[in-house]
């Protein structure tokens, strides 16, 4: 220490304290080599600042988040998933991006579309979702939507078409690929088999009329005359 005060020198007075400092690493870890790596970078980067205190400022106000180590097999939780919403994505980036549901009524938002405002904001919301990829960005659209919160009528579904903000004019900028769509070859199954129940007319139901052409059911009035 001594002599770091009386020869002041930057960054070879680092270089000195990494040096006397290296067996003490050896002894107290065992992943010494690793961490000597780490002290070697920091010397590297040391060489960048003027000073001490610039370069203990610099670390102060953005440290490293983690240490490099050496390539391995990755631990589970080095693979994962950020889920996001597109104001929270705001100043982030990721290698690759997944939007989804980019449909009209999700983006623009149903909510969004009461004034021009509305639909501008939503659309630079799309523009921000858009440029947080760095290598690969998948916009998905699905098919159908499915209901399923009013059980007491039953299951059905409903069809969303492509967000306004793409029109066709833009399609050729993007790779299209359909999931799940059937097989070229695959044969096409009738409707109804022969010999199977005839497909009840649900329309003509509900007006009261039977699908198979029969008198119609009489109505609540008819029914009394018939009683008398």
């Amino acid at each position: 220490m001594q002599q770091l005060q009386e020869e002041p020198a930057w960054p070879a007075d680092l270089q000195r304290v990494i040096t006397s400092y290296r067996p003490h690493l050896e002894r107290l870890f065992d992943d010494h080599r690793v961490r000597g790596g780490d002290l070697e970078t920091l010397l590297r980067l040391a060489a960048g600042h003027g000073s001490r205190t610039r370069f203990v400022t610099e670390l102060t106000l953005d440290p490293p988040s983690a240490t490099g180590d050496e390539a391995g097999p990755p631990h589970r939780d080095d693979d994962y998933l950020v889920l996001s919403t597109l104001h929270s994505a705001k100043g982030q980036e990721w290698s690759a991006v997944h939007l989804l549901r980019v449909v009209d009524g999700c983006m623009p938002a149903d909510l969004a579309t009461g004034r021009a405002e509305d639909i501008e904001e939503e659309q630079r919301l799309l523009c921000v979702g858009m440029t947080r990829a760095k290598d690969s960005l998948t916009l998905w659209l699905p098919q159908r939507f499915h209901i399923t919160q009013q059980r007491a009528w039953g299951e059905h579904h409903l069809y969303a078409p492509r967000t306004r903000f793409i029109g066709d004019e833009l399609l050729g900028h993007f790779d299209q690929t359909s999931l799940g769509a059937p097989e070229a070859n695959a044969p096409n199954l009738p409707l109804q088999q022969e010999g199977a129940a005839p497909l009840l007319d649900l329309a003509s139901l509900l007006r009261g009329t039977r699908a198979a052409g029969g008198e119609p059911p009489p109505v609540a009035g008819e029914a009394g005359q018939n009683a008398d």
